[in-house]
C-alpha cells in the first residue's frame, strides 16, 4: 500500500531508516536476524514498485534512553553510565519523564516543541559521542574488554552495519548506505568551561540548556549546577539567554557505582576540595599535543572511511551517503578529504524558523547570512542560496549532492488544516500555506539540480498532537491515516500534495542545464545537452495532480511517447546538442 502510494506520487528513492538498537538490542554481537530478514523483505518489495533504497543508520541524540533513538541501552553501561539515572540526574530531557500524558494540553512548558535536539549538549548524549569519536584521543586509558572505549563502540557499530549490509546484499535496488544520521561532535573542539551561548569559533549554540562540558560533568558526578537556558528571539534573529535553570538538585550520580568519570581520570578536570571551585583544562577538547582539534577532519572523516570500507566490502558498487554534524553544515558545508570512494553528500537542510515555530511566516531569517528574507521571492532566494552552498561544496569535493532531509511540519499554525479537515472541508485551500512552503523548497532544489529525500513518510502518523510521527511530537509526514477517507484512492491520506507531487526529470539523455516548474501556470521546462551515445531516453514524471485535464508537450528534435507508468513520458533525442522540453496543462 505505502510503496504504491509513494510510486504514484513520483518518488523513486527511499531513505530507509533503521537503528543500531533494532539490530543489536539483545547485547554486543547478538544480532536480531528476524528483524534483518524483515528489513530485506521491505527492500525487496520496494523494488517491485520501482523504488531504489539506501539504508540510513539513524540516530538522534544517541539513544532512546537519552531522548532520541539509535544506540542500544547496553552502550551506556559499557561507558559506565547508569541509564536508569539519566533523567533524574538531568543528563537528558526525555519525553517519557518530562511530558504529562494525563494533561489534555499537548503544548507543555516542560517539553516544548523540537526540544529533543537540545540533548546534544546535555551530559548523556555528549559523553557518549565524545567517547565514540574521541575516546582514543581524550580518554586513552579507558578500556572495555581490552579495547579503548572508542574502538569498542565503533567496532560494535560497524559490526551491526556489516550485518545489515549482508542482509540486504541480495536486493538489487539497494544503492548504498548512510552510515550515521546527523553525527555529533559531542564536546570535541569545545572549550571546557565556556558555555556556548552564541556562535563561537564556528560552533553553533543550541536551544535549551547551554551546558559547558564542565557543567555537564559536574552534574553527572552529582554536583548541582545552574545553567543558562537559550531560546529563539525573532526580534534579534538568534538564540538568547531566557533564564537560568538548576540541574541535578537531587545530587543523583549518572555514573554507575564503582565507575569514575573517564574525563576526570584523564586530567581534564577535578572538583574543588572543601568548597573550592572546580579546576579544569579549558583547552582539553580543543588542543592535543599543541595542535588544534578538528572534529570533522580528525575524528568524523576516519570513521566514515571505516564505515565506507565496511559496506563496500559487502558490495563494492554501493554508494556511501555522507553527513556532517548538522549544526556545522549550515555555516560550513565544505567536506573533508579522506571520504570513501563513491560518496554522496547527503547533508540535511531545513528552514529553521518554520521548523522551530511550526509557522510559515512571510518574513524569515537567514542564519547563514544573518539577513532578513521578505516575501515569497526573498524566502525562495534564501532557500536557493543555502541549498546552493551545499551543492557547491559537493561539486568542490567531486561528488553528487542529495539533500538527505528537508521538509515542513504539517501541524503548523496551530493545526489549522487538521481542524478544517475534521469539519469536512476537503478543498486544497486548507493546505495553502504548506503548499507554498513546499513549492519554494522544491523550486530551490530544481534550481540547484540537487537530488533529495523529503522527511518523512510515517505509515503510522495521526493528527493527535501528542503523537504525530510517533517521534517527540514532530509531525512532518506527507501521509496520515487521519486524512485517509477512501483507502481505494491512492492519494487519500496525502497532505499538501500540490506542494511536492510535481513534474521532474528522472533520467536525462545527456547533461542537464536547467529544470523549472512554475506551479501557478503549470509549466515545466527541462533544458539539456543531448548525448546520442546514451542509448536510453529522457524520462519525465508528469503527475495527474498537477495536470488533471491532461497536458501538452513541446519537444522539438525529440520523439515522445508514453512509458509503462501512465504518469511518465519518454523522450528520445534525434540529434545531439541543446534540447528543450516544455510541458504545459491542457485547459479544461
Amino acid at each position: 500500500e505505502h510503496f504504491a502510494r509513494l510510486n504514484a506520487w513520483g518518488f523513486n528513492v527511499i531513505r530507509l531508516v533503521v537503528t543500531w538498537e533494532a539490530i543489536e538490542h539483545a547485547g554486543p554481537g547478538e544480532y536480531d536476524r528476524e528483524y534483518l530478514g524483515y528489513l530485506a523483505e521491505i527492500c525487496r518489495i520496494a523494488g517491485q514498485f520501482g523504488l531504489y533504497v539506501f539504508i540510513d543508520f539513524h540516530q538522534d541524540v544517541w539513544s532512546r534512553m537519552s531522548g532520541g533513538d539509535g544506540a542500544p541501552c547496553w552502550t551506556f553501561e559499557a561507558a559506565g553510565i547508569d541509564y536508569r539515572n539519566i533523567s533524574a540526574s538531568g543528563a537528558a530531557l526525555i519525553m517519557q519523564h518530562a511530558f504529562d500524558f494525563t494533561d489534555p494540553n499537548p503544548a507543555q512548558k516542560s517539553y516544548p516543541p523540537m526540544c529533543w535536539s537540545s540533548n546534544y549538549r546535555y551530559p548523556a548524549c555528549a559523553i557518549m559521542f565524545t567517547l565514540f569519536f574521541g575516546g582514543m584521543t581524550f580518554t586513552p586509558k579507558f578500556t572495555v574488554g581490552g579495547s579503548n572505549i572508542q574502538d569498542y563502540l565503533q567496532n560494535r557499530y560497524l559490526g551491526a552495519l556489516r550485518a545489515t549490509a549482508e542482509a540486504v546484499s541480495g536486493c538489487g535496488n539497494v544503492i548504498g548506505f548512510d552510515p550515521m544520521n546527523e553525527p555529533s561532535r559531542g564536546w570535541i573542539g569545545l572549550p571546557f568551561s565556556t558555555r556556548i551561548t552564541e556562535n563561537r569559533d564556528g560552533i553553533q549554540p543550541l536551544p535549551g540548556l547551554a551546558f559547558s562540558p564542565l557543567d555537564a560533568l559536574m552534574a553527572a558526578r552529582g554536583i548541582p549546577v545552574h545553567v543558562p537556558r537559550l531560546g529563539i528571539s525573532l526580534m534579534r534573529g538568534k538564540l538568547v539567554v531566557k533564564e537560568t535553570a538548576g540541574v541535578n538538585a537531587g545530587r543523583v550520580p549518572l555514573w554507575l557505582p564503582g565507575t569514575r568519570d573517564p574525563f576526570e581520570e584523564a586530567g581534564a578536570w577535578s572538583p574543588g576540595a572543601g568548597g573550592a571551585p572546580p579546576r579544569c583544562n579549558d583547552n582539553f577538547f580543543r588542543s592535543v599535543n599543541g595542535k588544534p582539534v578538528d572534529f570533522t577532519r580528525g575524528h568524523l572523516a576516519p570513521f566514515l572511511a571505516r564505515a565506507g570500507r565496511t559496506v563496500r566490502n559487502v558490495n563494492p558498487d554501493w554508494l556511501v551517503f555522507i553527513e556532517k554534524d548538522a549544526a556545522d553544515t549550515m555555516l560550513d558545508p565544505s567536506l573533508p578529504h579522506g571520504l570513501p570512494e563513491h560518496s554522496v553528500n547527503a547533508s540535511h537542510w531545513y528552514d529553521g524558523v518554520t521548523l522551530m515555530f511550526k509557522r510559515f511566516f512571510p518574513v524569515n531569517f537567514d542564519v547563514a547570512s544573518k539577513k532578513i528574507a521578505i516575501g515569497a521571492r526573498g524566502i525562495q532566494n534564501m532557500y536557493r542560496r543555502q541549498i546552493g552552498a551545499i551543492a557547491a561544496a559537493s561539486k568542490n569535493a567531486g561528488m553528487p549532492c542529495l539533500i538527505g532531509e528537508f521538509g515542513i511540519p504539517f501541524d503548523m499554525h496551530g493545526r489549522r488544516a487538521y481542524r478544517k479537515y475534521r469539519r469536512g472541508i476537503r478543498a486544497d485551500r486548507i493546505w495553502k500555506r504548506l503548499v507554498t512552503a513546499l513549492d519554494l523548497m522544491y523550486n530551490a532544489l530544481d534550481n540547484t539540480l540537487a537530488s533529495s529525500t523529503q522527511w518523512n513518510y510515517s505509515a503510522g502518523n495521526c493528527n493527535d498532537p501528542r503523537i504525530g510521527d510517533r517521534w517527540n511530537q514532530e509531525d512532518l509526514s506527507v501521509f496520515s491515516r487521519d486524512q485517509q477517507d477512501d483507502p481505494d484512492d491512492v492519494n487519500s491520506g496525502g497532505r499538501a500534495l500540490a506542494g511536492f507531487v510535481r513534474p521532474y526529470a528522472r533520467r536525462v539523455q545527456g547533461k542537464v542545464i536547467s529544470m523549472r516548474f512554475i506551479r501557478k501556470t503549470g509549466t515545466f521546462t527541462l533544458e539539456f545537452i543531448a548525448d546520442l551515445s546514451i542509448k536510453a531516453p529522457t524520462e519525465i514524471f508528469i503527475p495527474d495532480i498537477q495536470y488533471p485535464a491532461g497536458f501538452l508537450v513541446d519537444a522539438p528534435g525529440m520523439k515522445a511517447g508514453p512509458a509503462h507508468d501512465p504518469q511518465v513520458m519518454l523522450f528520445e533525442a534525434e540529434r545531439e546538442g541543446w534540447m528543450k522540453i516544455i510541458i504545459s496543462p491542457k485547459l479544461e
